[in-house]
């Protein structure tokens, strides 16, 4: 069982990490505002669940295995950066597309809590997160390794819903406004996918 110090510290240093920007929070941020609050929810919890799949690998030492091979490293890195990519482009082809006036684009939550899913899985730098960041709070007199990082994969995964979902309940509340205003909706399409195509290249760009 995990001490209560050591668990408020892992609280308190997942909640500063997951507030700092990063692919993950920014996607959120540009589907609310681009596309309003329910992809923004639905991208909040595709990202958490991609979270608890790292905690999963993490336990059985695919992350490690990730982390130690360079080509793989490289590989996978590549692979979540064209994905990035080909999500903005997607984006940004769309934002010709004539809607209602004053209206969101049309949302299928489904379909983005899957890319935000697929988009989190292959983000090596998460796996390699994981793997860092969660042995520093785990302790061989508190039980089962594998218990206590499971533990805290639920906890941070938690975590992460709830910061995600008020990022993006409160970026959906902003590009709801912001749709109002006249030919604003084409331009936040616009702006949306090429924020993603830049973190889809930043991603993929070689190094660590």
């Amino acid at each position: 069982m995990l001490d209560p110090t050591r668990l408020s510290l892992f609280c308190a240093a997942s909640i500063a990490l997951i507030l700092t920007p990063g692919p993950d929070n920014i996607y959120v941020l540009t589907r609310g505002i681009a596309q309003g609050r329910l992809a923004a929810l639905a991208a909040a919890s595709g990202f958490a669940l991609g979270n608890l799949v790292h905690t999963l690998f993490a336990i059985l030492g695919l992350s490690a295995l990730l982390a130690s091979s360079a080509t793989l490293f490289a590989l996978v890195k590549l692979v979540g950066g064209g994905y990035l990519i080909w999500i903005g482009v997607k984006m940004l082809r769309s934002a010709g597309t004539i809607r209602t006036e004053n209206a969101l684009p049309t949302v299928r939550p489904g379909l983005i809590f899957r890319q935000s899913i697929v988009a989190n899985i292959l983000n090596p730098k998460v796996a390699v997160f994981f793997i860092a960041f969660f042995p520093q709070f785990v302790s061989a007199d508190a039980g089962a390794i594998p218990l206590q990082m499971l533990l805290l994969g639920c906890i941070f995964v938690v975590l992460v819903l709830l910061i995600f979902g008020l990022i993006g309940f409160f970026a959906g509340s902003l590009g709801a406004w912001l749709q109002r205003r006249p030919r604003t909706g084409r331009w936040l399409d616009r702006g949306a996918g090429t924020i993603l195509v830049a973190l889809g290249i930043r991603l993929a760009w070689p190094g660590r």
